[in-house]
């Protein structure tokens, strides 16, 4: 097996008083280049904790977490960042804002306070126009995100991440308060950067059926821990273990 482009290894985060335990309590997993892993467990499992501790927005207390082989550490996080990109549960968009503004806002890690006050070049313009094509919204490029359908706003997000051209996209519960059809085109997206482009995936989900249709893998947690990691057959089964 080639070398893990994630590894966790006893990942502890802070205690929590509400729930009598650490959130994340002695993790171990690893997940290599190419693949689609979905993340499974009841609310307050871990899962999201688990996923933003991957890009230090929340920071873990014991263990280690190697990305392409690099600690996750304050110094090397910024180099890292650039090679994972982070979709946040409803977009995290700005609505005032026109979709490719929004798409835009992905390069503002690559440039220095000085440059942002120029405005775009025309390749990052060029890009994100290219990327908001390829997934179905060129005729919403200029429109504000804020009166988008929540599926467009999603793949609006899912541009964003990519303008960075990351290794590794984390999702979020990307699908979250979307409806069938608008959940489909997003999963389908997803799907087609892993298959198309050999991006690794790792999203939250809860919906079992979809895990089982679009993932290769699952890791599913309960009380902070990995309770199973495996193929997706028979997700229902695990879940009546926890």
């Amino acid at each position: 097996m080639t070398q893990p482009v994630i590894s966790c290894q006893d990942v502890e985060t802070a205690y929590s008083a509400a729930l009598n335990r650490p959130i994340l309590n002695q993790i171990n997993c690893q997940i290599y280049r190419g693949e689609f892993v979905v993340l499974l467990g009841l609310n307050g499992a871990g899962k999201s904790t688990l996923l933003r501790s991957l890009v230090g927005l929340v920071p873990i207390l014991r263990g280690a977490i190697h990305i392409n082989d690099t600690p996750l550490t304050p110094r090397t996080l910024p180099s890292l960042r650039r090679d994972v990109a982070m979709l946040f549960q409803g977009g995290g968009l700005i609505r005032q804002l026109s979709a490719i503004e929004n798409v835009l806002c992905g390069r503002l890690g690559t440039r220095t306070t000085w440059q942002t006050l120029f405005g775009f070049p025309k390749n990052d313009r060029r890009q994100a126009l290219e990327l908001l094509e390829q997934l179905g919204l060129r005729e919403q490029a200029y429109q504000k995100t804020g009166q988008l359908s929540g599926g467009q706003q999603q793949r609006v997000a899912i541009a964003r991440a990519l303008i960075q051209s990351p290794q590794i996209l984390l999702a979020d519960e990307p699908i979250t308060g979307l409806d069938i059809k608008a959940s489909k085109q997003v999963m389908d997206t997803l799907s087609m950067l892993h298959s198309q482009q050999g991006m690794t995936i790792v999203t939250v989900l809860h919906d079992l059926s979809i895990a089982t249709e679009y993932a290769q893998r699952a890791i599913v947690l309960n009380a902070g821990r990995v309770t199973y990691d495996g193929c997706c057959d028979n997700l229902q089964a695990q879940f009546a273990q926890v």
